[in-house]
């Protein structure tokens, strides 16, 4: 690229600090967090569960195989800022419309690359994560200071959902999706068994739900502390023992909130395209997407009706929940990700199956 190089930096609440070359427009301030996966960096630019994050890409070369479109989670990007190691200008690849630095640029993400993305990450990982603000080098200590004292997290959910309902016909079962920031994959999992959904923002009731006469109900992934939408909880509350349910990553910390349970923060939280989950039921081990920062506390869980039926190889934290006598389960990965193998795509089978158990005994 050609132009003078405009030097920034990244600054942790904590004043450490990590160099880099700026791209697009800086003073932006987020929660700074780190995934490891070697491909999907579009995906993760629009994924709704990084609403109000700076994400730091551990895969040392962004932008090798272009954007596209198609691979485009949400309507638009809800980061903050993106921490590269180097940008890569021109895209290799037949599905290729456009370069990484265009598609910044339309998103309106700031960028600081060249940047040592290892050192970034092995700090968060010790010191646990944190906000941080991507500025031009010379910015006073006074701004930088101000905008740490800016609240990134309250709001996200309502920030990342659907701001009206829509319908996706189709000639299966009719689901309700409750959207707190739902990614579009997930969608397209469901229109492969040719769902009708019902498409109902953050903030839809239970009655509001149940006045659609669907056949089960999903509750989608999405960003922030799950504790931070009460109404949510409220509507998943009133809907256990109604209908079927299916959640994800942050639908199943509601659902586990919903039953009396709790979470809690993790240091660092898990996100990547090669995480390890064991199922339970069958000793296997799945390798899972993951993006989140809560989890479930497992001995919270102690009286209730639910079981643990996934695990995390890595830290042994709660991958997966199912209620003891109804029809309701939920997981904190992505298993309509499919990073590499597809096994983790038998979870909306079993939600199928679990319709149509429910409505062949009713």
């Amino acid at each position: 690229m050609g132009g003078e190089i405009l030097k920034g930096k990244l600054i942790l609440e904590d004043g450490t600090a990590f160099s880099g070359e700026l791209f697009g427009e800086a003073n932006t301030v987020g929660e700074v967090v780190f995934n490891t996966g070697m491909t999907g960096y579009q995906e993760i630019l629009t994924d709704p569960s990084y609403c109000r994050q700076i994400v730091t890409l551990t895969y040392p070369l962004i932008g090798n195989y272009g954007i596209n479109e198609v691979f485009m989670q949400s309507r638009k990007s809800f980061v903050r800022g993106l921490i590269a190691g180097e940008l890569c200008d021109v895209g290799s690849n037949r599905l290729a419309a456009s370069t990484i630095r265009e598609f910044l640029q339309s998103e309106n993400i700031p960028c600081l690359h060249e940047v040592d993305t290892r050192r970034v990450t092995r700090h968060i990982r010790s010191e646990g994560t944190m906000k941080g603000v991507i500025v031009p080098e010379n910015t006073p200590d006074e701004t930088v200071k101000e905008l740490l004292s800016t609240s990134t997290e309250a709001g996200v959910v309502r920030e990342a959902t659907t701001p009206e309902p829509y319908t996706i016909e189709g000639d299966g079962f009719h689901v309700a999706v409750l959207d707190l920031g739902i990614k579009r994959n997930i969608l397209k999992a469901f229109k492969l068994r040719d769902y009708k959904l019902t498409v109902l923002p953050a903030t839809a009731t239970a009655e509001e739900v149940l006045a659609l006469a669907p056949d089960a109900v999903f509750l989608s992934n999405g960003p922030g502390d799950p504790k931070d939408v009460p109404e949510a909880i409220a509507t998943v509350k009133a809907l256990i023992g109604k209908k079927p349910m299916f959640g994800i990553c942050l639908g199943h910390q509601l659902f586990a909130l919903a039953m009396g349970a709790d979470t809690y923060k993790l240091k660092f939280g898990h996100r990547g395209s090669n995480q390890p989950v064991k199922a339970l039921s069958t000793g296997r081990v799945h390798i899972t997407s993951q993006n989140h920062g809560y989890a479930v506390d497992e001995n919270s869980l102690a009286g209730l009706p639910l079981v643990v039926t996934h695990r995390s190889v890595n830290d042994g934290t709660v991958e997966g929940i199912r209620h003891t006598e109804l029809p309701i389960f939920s997981v904190q990965y992505h298993p309509e990700a499919s990073p590499g193998p597809e096994e983790n795509t038998c979870l909306f089978d079993d939600f199928d199956a679990m319709i149509r158990a429910s409505k062949e005994g009713a």
